[in-house]
């Protein structure tokens, strides 16, 4: 199969299944709520080392916020329900509150919640009030620069981490110009997050050491290092010297398949991007099997 010349490998992606949940973070100018946003989502890359995967999932206009301010939605994902409370407590409280003009809202409705805010309201020492936005109880925090708002409850769901595929390209600055119309392109669509910088993997890993397995759970994946073609088995072929990854996390499998196609489809648009492939650990990882070909 081919895509503008591209081979499409007859492959697929591995995915597992993470808590997810998806938070508005709104402030008085774009710029503000941004700065905030980002700040909440960083050391989110992967939960192979980082306490959390997360990433800014979209810009959220004034006129859909529950405040009437300009807003981007997060997401932000772990393991477990217990971690991802406590990721919460951490983002929300050391990221947000301290941001200038900022408030954060609930974006994903479910049964399942984490009182994050109902917590976070004794940062107020008493002080704090309760009120309702949009229908929203919210608590507000007295803060030197004004009041802080804070959602009482959180919802969160299984959602679908680990979605990927590689970009293999003629040259290392094709796949960079590749990876990020990839990115670019994922952007466009909601409840999804490319976790990695400039939702980026230059540093694909597989599970744990060829040679260090008493202390590694994870290590890199030899088969596809452009350096290693010629001292290993590599899955690289021979005209390709730049290779990317593309890992995608979601609130559900069919926004990771919609996330993956619009990549693919993005990366394979630039002049000189050879291969698309995508990593899976033989069913051992995972229980989202995400194949290439099926996705078009």
């Amino acid at each position: 199969m081919e895509i503008n010349g591209v081979e499409i490998k007859d492959t697929y992606a591995e995915g597992f299944g993470i808590k997810v949940t998806r938070i508005l973070v709104t402030a008085a100018t774009e710029e503000l709520a941004k700065i905030a946003a980002t700040e909440a989502t960083g050391y989110g890359t992967s939960v192979i080392g980082c306490p959390a995967e997360a990433g800014i999932d979209c810009f959220v206009p004034a006129e859909h916020t529950p405040d009437g301010r300009p807003g981007y939605a997060i997401m932000i994902c772990q393991g477990g329900k217990k971690a991802l409370d406590h990721e919460l407590m951490e983002r929300i409280g050391m990221c947000v509150l301290t941001a200038p003009t900022t408030a954060a809202f609930n974006l994903l409705e479910s049964e399942d919640t984490l009182k994050t805010g109902n917590k976070l309201k004794f940062f107020g020492d008493g002080f704090e009030k309760e009120c309702f936005i949009d229908g929203r109880k919210v608590h507000s925090i007295p803060i030197m620069s004004g009041d802080f708002l804070v959602e009482s409850e959180f919802g969160y769901k299984d959602g679908v981490a680990g979605g990927n595929f590689f970009i293999l390209a003629k040259d290392q600055m094709t796949g960079v110009k590749a990876a990020q119309a990839a990115v670019e392109a994922i952007s466009k669509i909601e409840s999804v997050i490319t976790p990695f910088p400039g939702g980026m993997v230059a540093s694909g890993s597989k599970v744990g050491s060829n040679k260090y397995s008493k202390f590694l759970n994870a290590s890199t994946n030899e088969k596809m290092c452009v350096t290693l073609k010629d001292e290993v088995e590599s899955d690289i072929r021979a005209d390709a010297d730049g290779v990317f990854e593309i890992v995608i996390d979601g609130v559900d499998e069919e926004s990771v398949r919609s996330a993956m196609k619009s990549g693919i489809e993005a990366a394979c648009a630039v002049d000189g991007v050879l291969e698309i492939s995508a990593g899976n650990f033989d069913g051992k990882l995972g229980a989202y099997i995400i194949n290439l070909h099926e996705l078009f």
